[in-house]
């Protein structure tokens, strides 16, 4: 199939640089306490949104390919959907769709599994986020597997759980721990003895990515498999106990192990079999390959390797084969705008920090790893400070803006994408005070990018991948921000469901050339790659959603 891009006939398109701004996590939010966007000094932003075209992009739910329009955007489906230029459906309407089919149980890894533990009379084991925020899992995935390995003959099930408040409430572990007890208790029989076996705030262990923190893999390998660390009689003894000594949100809540006449419950051995069920690809990599990774595996001394059956819920890295044994099939995305501007010989640039250096190329190449050519695309990562976010909200954003402007001055890149992670990473802190200063570093950027802009002739298009800053307290279905019984408000550290802005800069002679559609409400995310092939004076192909612009 020919990827070559043809060239409209009525439009040269811009002359100098195009570039894709993306602002993660800034959304658009009526005015509120909580809203970080609007309550902070960002007077680059507030020109932009007045003076501009500007047309407003769905970036959650069905808009993204998740299951429904209940369902939060994301990063990784938000890039997945700028890049490509379509909708794909995303994981958790993969896992769920497979486990009703019941494909998900008739799979040879699923019968591996399984047949593992029986055969060895060992301990099938579940690791993932334990909630039902459905971004990286969901706890009814959880449950429905745990209800099949019953009815399959396993007679021993261990649970690690990585407690959320993030994608759900900031304080909520209790309310999926206990009820999953219940759950458990009504499970357990004669026959099958399941259980809690150890735990611990995502942000603190297990769930690093991009190689950010290894150390949090590392502890979450010494909390899981190995056994080592605090100890409790159960998972929701240790969230009470740590909450009266730390006062810290789940997210970030200590590891800890349940034991059972004073040894771990659950430990991995030698036999076992592992089913890491967050079916998100990003902070599902590391802790895949520790237990993948073999003898070459150097990132941190795991003591003790147990011979176990390992598989993730997706395969969560399609070119790198992470994990080599995997439930669900990812989305195969084709066609994407990388891969045609790599075939029309365009030069293009992705940059980011650390935290969101794989959302411009990976997921935005349709979770594909590698270029599609060497030639013609460069990558550059600014490495991510490891510091907890609130404590340097601005986080990288003058460092990439350093780069960002070397580059378009060096007249090489046709194309460039750039993703400011400020508005979600500091945003999910839950700290408002942090998140004003993060929108307020990210807007002083803005305003050097664009005067380069001006000065080589060049546009961009302004956009994010879903919302966060601009939602920081819980809100009701009237959109009040919510108090609790002290009159506090109560943070936010979650994904909105939010539309997110698209701003067009451009004051060049080629904007007298086309026009901005008007805003109808149902533009989303998929509809900018058409866009920006556009504003560089190609059509888009056919199999992508429409421009939001339209030729003269």
């Amino acid at each position: 199939m020919n990827k070559k891009l043809e060239k409209l006939q009525k439009f040269a398109g811009v002359k100098g640089p195009v570039l894709t701004i993306v602002m993660d996590g800034v959304g658009i939010a009526p005015d509120g306490p909580g809203n970080a966007v609007k309550a902070a000094y960002t007077p680059n932003l507030d020109r932009l949104m007045r003076d501009y075209p500007t047309v407003t992009l769905r970036a959650h739910g069905t808009a993204v390919g998740l299951p429904s329009d209940d369902d939060m955007g994301n990063s990784e489906v938000g890039h997945n959907a700028l890049g490509a230029g379509q909708i794909f459906a995303q994981g958790a309407k993969l896992v769920s769709n497979s486990i009703e089919s019941g494909k998900m149980f008739e799979s040879a890894t699923w019968r591996e599994l399984i047949g593992g533990v029986k055969q060895s009379g060992g301990t099938l084991h579940f690791l993932g986020l334990f909630s039902d925020g459905n971004v990286h899992s969901h706890i009814d995935h959880l449950k429905a597997m745990l209800v099949q390995a019953k009815k399959e003959g396993v007679a021993r099930v261990r649970i690690h759980t990585l407690l959320d408040g993030r994608d759900v409430g900031e304080t909520s572990a209790l309310d999926y721990i206990e009820p999953f007890e219940a759950f458990l208790a009504e499970l357990n029989d004669a026959t099958f003895d399941a259980a809690i076996a150890s735990g611990g705030g995502r942000m603190n262990i297990t769930m690093d990515r991009y190689e950010a923190n290894w150390a949090m893999v590392e502890l979450g390998w010494r909390t899981h498999v190995l056994g080592e660390g605090r100890t409790f009689s159960s998972a929701a003894e240790a969230v009470k106990t740590y909450r009266a000594e730390t006062g810290v949100i789940d997210q970030d809540l200590p590891p800890f192990v349940i034991v059972k006449d004073g040894k771990p419950v659950g430990t991995v051995e030698d036999g076992d079999s592992v089913i890491f069920y967050n079916f998100r690809g990003d902070r599902s990599i590391e802790i895949s390959r520790a237990f993948d990774g073999g003898d070459e595996f150097d990132k941190f001394d795991r003591v003790r390797v147990p011979r176990v059956i390992y598989a993730g819920m997706l395969e969560y890295d399609g070119d790198l084969h992470i994990p080599k044994k995997y439930l669900v099939s990812p989305p195969e995305i084709t066609n994407t705008m990388s891969e045609y501007l790599a075939a029309s010989g365009v030069n293009q640039l992705a940059i980011s920090e650390t935290q969101k250096y794989g959302h411009v190329t990976y997921f935005w190449n349709g979770n594909k790893s590698g270029k599609f050519s060497e030639e013609l695309e460069t990558y550059i990562e600014i490495p991510s400070d490891v510091v907890p976010f609130e404590q340097r909200p601005w986080m990288k954003c003058a460092e990439i803006t350093d780069k960002l402007i070397e580059c378009l001055e060096s007249g090489k890149y046709r194309y460039l994408r750039v993703n400011f992670p400020n508005g979600d990473m500091v945003g999910h802190t839950g700290s408002l005070a942090a998140t004003l200063c993060s929108m307020e570093a990210l807007d002083l950027q803005l305003g050097r990018i664009l005067t380069v802009l001006d000065r080589l002739g060049g546009m961009a298009l302004i956009t994010a991948d879903h919302g966060n800053a601009d939602e920081m307290y819980e809100v009701d279905k009237k959109g009040v921000a919510k108090t609790d019984k002290n009159g506090r408000y109560k943070a936010k550290t979650s994904h909105t469901l939010n539309r997110v802005p698209c701003i067009f800069y451009d004051n060049t002679d080629a904007k007298n050339s086309y026009t901005v559609k008007a805003d109808n409400g149902t533009f989303g995310l998929s509809n900018v790659a058409a866009t920006m092939v556009n504003l560089m004076g190609y059509a888009a192909p056919d199999m992508w959603d429409e421009s939001i612009i339209e030729v003269k």
